[in-house]
């Protein structure tokens, strides 16, 4: 998505920024994994197909992605691919609803995992997507077996609408009120977006 091409969101323990060119061999690497192929439901791609599949990211207006750096490293190295440890993305293909979005959160590096790195990032995600792409309402799709994802959307307020015994996942979604706005917006008082990053 051109929308957030230079945009990046600095968060506490966590900075999101624009899935670049630079950041597609290390991103390759990830999704060799099996595991990762199945609880994102992915197919595996050779380094061309994921070079055009950055390509078509950064073009399609209902894709919008963000690769997650761990603050911590990239702050002391100053090399975001060092310090990448996952991504979150928003999908606008609700044909009935232009206001809603699909999330999707990503924290491959497993030694990143279960340090509150993905809550972190998906708050600040949901946040941009709610200011920035004016969405009133957020899906997830989740396999059956992720369990801990589940039980974080559940802490997001997304409730289970769907569940698909042939694709193992379930579907959930939360409607956007005020009152979980002024929560979320509590939790992300002291991120800063600067739409001014990387811009040549």
């Amino acid at each position: 998505m051109k929308k957030n091409k230079s945009t990046r969101i600095i968060g506490q323990n966590v900075i999101l920024v624009p899935y670049k060119e630079k950041h597609v061999t290390r991103y390759h690497e990830w999704m060799k994994s099996p595991e990762l192929q199945y609880l994102t439901a992915s197919e595996p791609l050779t380094l061309a197909e994921e070079y055009e599949m950055q390509k078509d990211w950064l073009l399609d207006e209902k894709k919008c992605t963000f690769i997650i750096l761990d603050k911590s490293i990239f702050e002391s190295t100053g090399d975001e691919i060092a310090a990448m440890i996952g991504d979150t993305n928003l999908f606008f293909n609700d044909m009935e609803c232009k206001y809603t979005a699909e999330a999707e959160i990503m924290i491959a590096e497993k030694e990143y995992r279960h340090k509150r790195r993905g809550w972190e990032a998906i708050l600040l995600m949901l946040r941009y997507g709610i200011d920035v792409l004016n969405v009133k309402r957020y899906r997830v799709k989740i396999m059956i077996v992720n369990e801990k994802s589940i039980n974080m959307f559940r802490k997001l307020n997304f409730h289970e609408v769907e569940r698909s015994e042939i694709f193992q996942e379930i579907t959930m979604e939360n409607n956007i009120n005020q009152e979980w706005k002024d929560w979320l917006y509590l939790e992300t008082m002291n991120s800063v977006m600067d739409e001014c990053y990387n811009i040549k």
